[in-house]
């Protein structure tokens, strides 16, 4: 039987086997190490990744077809992404969904909802998700939203051909790993190896904040490096401007306006004379201030992925790190990220 006869669903699965089986002989050749919670890390093109996830860049690099119109929120876990997420929403769909809307989509669903991340929802168990649901970009107007946490040098295959608008937000290192801290001790149930699981475990621990520090000082985390993540991006942004945006969590919440505006403008989507006059650009900071969120019925009661929303959203704090942290932890960790970005222009 030629390979035209065998019906479209039948060589999709035969596909989906043979890249399986692929993916599988490549994971079992590369390096590995144990995190602090205890599951393999590997290492892959530079970075490292729970077998899951690594499964789902093949289905990403082979399938993702970025289109010009689509616009992509990428961060390192815990840096804002929530928060950007629904900024981001909020600005490219105003037009659609007005701001003073009871049923605007930001008030009935989480941020993680309505822009799915490529390799941990979407391509993670399918290399052919169906994203006909997603808005289509023929239109401006009406743009594709994801999110990742990929580096920018994972992303490149699939954004070769066509270019689209990435957005990357970055956090003082020390905050994030202070974050992660609470938003891991807040969801022990939760087993991080296995994105695919929905039931949670019983754990009664808390996690050791010394191990997440060590491991982030050593650069084996999930998505990591640290350094080589920003770094990423921020080369992308200074080489490519129009295309990518470097964005920092602790100038959004120094100058919430100022970077809004600058969001909107990068997202071709400026405030007029006319919006700015009513308001807007504050009605859509009131929208989305993770005070807001976070008191929301869908935001204290809802769940993804076995993650209760509810800890999606803390203190939100610049320099929470310092009442964590000792002045041996913070020389530590900041002489490692001063050495890992000279000569970059990055500076935190």
């Amino acid at each position: 039987m030629d390979e035209k006869d065998i019906p479209r669903n039948l060589r999709e699965e035969e596909e989906e086997e043979n890249q399986s089986e692929e993916t599988k002989i490549l994971i079992s050749s590369l390096p590995w190490e144990i995190d602090y919670l205890g599951n393999k890390l590997f290492m892959f093109q530079g970075y490292w990744y729970y077998e899951d996830v690594l499964k789902s860049i093949p289905n990403i690099h082979s399938s993702f077809q970025s289109q010009e119109t689509d616009i992509i929120v990428a961060s390192f876990y815990k840096s804002g992404t929530t928060w950007l997420k629904a900024l981001t929403f909020a600005l490219v769909q105003r037009s659609k969904h007005s701001l003073e809307d009871h049923h605007h989509p930001l008030l009935s669903h989480n941020p993680h909802e309505i822009v799915p991340y490529l390799e941990l929802n979407l391509y993670l168990n399918s290399s052919k998700p169906d994203l006909t649901k997603f808005i289509s970009s023929s239109s401006s107007s009406s743009p594709r939203l994801f999110s990742t946490h990929m580096s920018l040098d994972a992303l490149k295959l699939p954004l070769k051909k066509s270019p689209c608008k990435v957005v990357y937000v970055c956090r003082n290192v020390k905050d994030v790993l202070v974050s992660l801290w609470c938003f891991l001790n807040a969801n022990k149930g939760v087993e991080w190896g296995d994105f695919s699981q929905n039931e949670k475990i019983i754990r009664a621990e808390n996690y050791s904040f010394k191990a997440i520090f060590e491991s982030f000082c050593n650069g084996v985390t999930l998505h990591g490096p640290f350094w080589d993540h920003a770094l990423s991006y921020w080369r992308g942004s200074l080489e490519d401007p129009k295309h990518f945006l470097f964005m920092r969590y602790e100038e959004l919440k120094a100058e919430p306006r100022t970077q809004v505006k600058r969001l909107a403008e990068f997202l071709d989507c400026p405030f007029t004379k006319e919006e700015e006059d009513n308001g807007s650009v504050d009605k859509i900071l009131e929208l989305c201030s993770l005070s807001n969120l976070s008191s929301l019925e869908i935001n204290k009661t809802g769940s993804l992925g076995g993650v209760d929303y509810e800890t999606y959203f803390r203190k939100g704090q610049v320099g929470d790190w310092k009442s964590y942290m000792t002045s041996e932890m913070v020389n530590k960790i900041d002489m490692i990220v001063e050495e890992k970005l000279k000569g970059s222009g990055l500076k935190f």
